[in-house]
């Protein structure tokens, strides 16, 4: 299961968001720092409208979305790489994370203590780069200390070290692991670090509810970071998510719509995530259940079916597969199949986002 850690400053409305995306969730939200100290863990189900169509074609009986998992980990501050507000103990929390989301405050309420005195996002983000920074650093060089005796005799050793050393020369100059290129190799060879610089990075511009729409100053000067990081950016207002959970289905759209915004932040922040991660889903439907499966881009057909089940890739036949917006014009399979949009694809066949697709193996 994919795995985003919610990040930064304390009182930047984390806990609020947390609550407001993980639904079912009972994170507290209070206006000190240090209110989280154990991260709170959320499962929430990928929105999915295609799951309710496949599942009306089909008569499923169940719906099965794919699923993320949030994890709301406690505030960082200044200083966080030497410990400083329990921070090793917070950045251990966030090495166990695919992503990171960074929440960064863009509004304003004198209400709401900000924990450096005023609201500045280039400020805040910089805070906690520079400690995720410092923390890989410090990591890097105790992993050069060991690596140096390993690489006077070992290829594979070599091959650490200068990806070490790529490591360090950039954090030093103030850039972040995943900016640094290196080679397929080099990658594999740092891959155990899990180095907090090298997660793929969403900004979470959490804004008031009148700069839902257009976003305001601040968010873009988010933009302005995210763009030199290859980094995302989702403008999202932590307490309207909040509120908006708590109305009736139908009534969420409508007020979505009054503010001139076409989704809530839960939608903008999985599809962010799944962009950058270079996630795809594909769909498998029928009488039993109509379910969602989350691959990687790139994943040929056998590899898609050993993510169902291992016997599945190994005994992998062919894949019986129509596009989803197919399927669904043409009201059935049996209809899709006497249009010839039903294909049978072999092993070499790349599996793309929103295929409907039956898996042929032997057992």
């Amino acid at each position: 299961m994919l795995r985003a850690g919610i990040v930064g400053l304390p009182n930047v409305g984390k806990s609020t968001l947390f609550n407001a995306v993980v639904a079912n969730a009972k994170a507290q939200a209070a206006n000190f720092p240090f209110c989280t100290i154990e991260p709170n863990v959320g499962v929430v189900a990928v929105p999915d409208e295609r799951l309710t169509m496949l599942a009306k074609l089909s008569k499923s009986e169940q719906i099965v979305p794919t699923r993320i998992e949030f994890v709301d980990i406690a505030g960082l501050v200044k200083g966080a790489s030497k410990d400083e507000g329990m921070g090793n103990h917070f950045l251990s929390h966030i090495r166990q994370v695919d992503a990171i989301v960074q929440v960064v405050r863009c509004f304003d309420d004198e209400n709401i203590i900000h924990v450096t005195g005023s609201v500045d996002p280039v400020r805040d983000i910089e805070i906690i780069n520079i400690e995720l920074a410092l923390a890989d650093l410090a990591q890097i060089e105790r992993r050069m200390d060991r690596t140096r005796k390993l690489a006077r005799s070992s290829k594979e050793g070599q091959l650490e070290m200068a990806a070490l050393e790529k490591l360090a020369a950039a954090l030093n100059e103030g850039k972040q692991a995943r900016q640094v290129s290196l080679t397929e190799e080099e990658s594999e060879s740092i891959q155990q670090l899990q180095l907090l610089t090298n997660k793929p990075i969403i900004y979470a511009a959490n804004v008031s509810e009148n700069d839902l729409a257009t976003g305001n100053e601040w968010v873009k000067k988010v933009r302005e970071i995210a763009l030199i990081e290859n980094a995302k950016v989702v403008i999202m207002s932590a307490q309207f998510e909040s509120e908006l959970v708590e109305l009736p289905e139908e009534e969420r759209s409508d007020l979505l719509a009054s503010l001139g915004v076409e989704e809530g932040g839960l939608k903008s922040l999985i599809a962010a995530t799944y962009q950058l991660l270079g996630l795809r889903t594909f769909l498998t439907t029928g009488p039993k259940e109509t379910r969602a499966w989350t691959i990687r881009e790139g994943m040929l057909a056998p590899q898609a079916a050993g993510v169902i089940h291992t016997d599945f890739e190994r005994g992998f036949i062919r894949a019986e597969t129509v596009a989803y917006q197919d399927l669904v014009t043409t009201g059935s399979m049996n209809a899709a199949k006497e249009k010839g949009l039903i294909r049978s694809e072999g092993k070499e066949y790349v599996v793309q986002e929103g295929d409907v697709m039956l898996f042929r193996f032997n057992v």
